[in-house]
């Protein structure tokens, strides 16, 4: 059977008189890696809430297959949460606990109310947390507090904590915007094995323009909240990255195209 395809039909978010998301029309296939860009402000961390249904649309639809995910509620929208694991930037670990048990919250969808507040688990989940961080090479760091490790450690604890949801898309907000080269490198490594070895799809939103062209197949270009270029790497020419960026942008576009170059990324973790 034909997995399905996650679909944006004129979806929109206004903000007062904003429109942070403006009419997108888009088919994510299965098994995609989707890198989202554009400038800040233009629409690419709503677009990702919106799917997740973190925030609701005022206008269009988003279905998945025969579901239709914005009339999705309680229980439900609780599911597709879980189905629809999502990342974020600053990674929203309970510093205070061990690295296990962050991982575990992945866990919570499938409990019921009291288990979820007593945080029960079951020796399988365990096991399957375990294997999920030893996956990110973060398996000896289980029992350590969450707040003690580095920045690129709790983002691949994040990462460990949206596997465990047994997702079948993965959306990560900016996942190594804050992230030394070396990390970040880590990060979306761990990104690609879970998109070709699980074939779960990812969609990233990413501010090196490098980043996308290395890791991501297809790359979706937000501008004033539209989808303003839709296309491969290949086809995201300098002259098409200037026009997403705007002429008054030319310096950050520069800056986006070359900060890799820079500094190439390490390959081992220094933190």
């Amino acid at each position: 059977m034909d997995r399905p395809v996650l679909s944006l039909s004129g979806l929109g978010r206004t903000f007062g008189t904003t429109r942070a998301v403006d009419a997108v029309t888009l088919d994510i296939r299965p098994g995609e890696f989707v890198g989202v860009i554009g400038r800040s402000g233009a629409g690419k961390s709503t677009l990702l809430r919106l799917i997740n249904r973190l925030i609701d649309p005022t206008a269009g639809r988003i279905t998945f297959g025969d579901t239709d995910v914005t009339a999705l509620r309680g229980r439900e929208l609780r599911h597709w949460r879980r189905d629809c694991a999502m990342i974020f930037q600053q990674f929203n670990l309970v510093e205070r606990l061990d690295v296990l048990t962050n991982v575990l919250v992945g866990r919570l969808a499938d409990h019921g109310f009291l288990a979820s507040m007593a945080m029960r688990f079951t020796d399988a989940e365990r096991t399957m947390a375990i294997r999920a961080l030893d996956r990110l090479e973060l398996a000896p760091q289980a029992l350590q507090r969450a707040g003690t490790l580095s920045g690129g450690q709790q983002q691949r604890v994040a990462i460990a904590r949206a596997l465990v949801q047994s997702p079948r898309i993965m959306l990560a907000d900016e996942p190594i915007a804050s992230l030394d080269p070396g990390n970040a490198t880590r990060v979306m490594e761990a990104l690609r094995s879970i998109n070709r070895d699980d074939g779960i799809t990812v969609l990233v939103n990413l501010h090196t323009l490098d980043t996308a062209r290395t890791y991501c197949s297809r790359i979706i270009a937000m501008r004033d909240g539209r989808a303003f270029f839709d296309g491969t790497p290949r086809q995201l020419t300098n002259d098409v990255v200037r026009d997403i960026y705007g002429t008054d942008g030319l310096t950050g576009f520069d800056e986006a195209v070359t900060s890799t170059r820079a500094r190439p990324p390490r390959l081992r973790e220094t933190a």
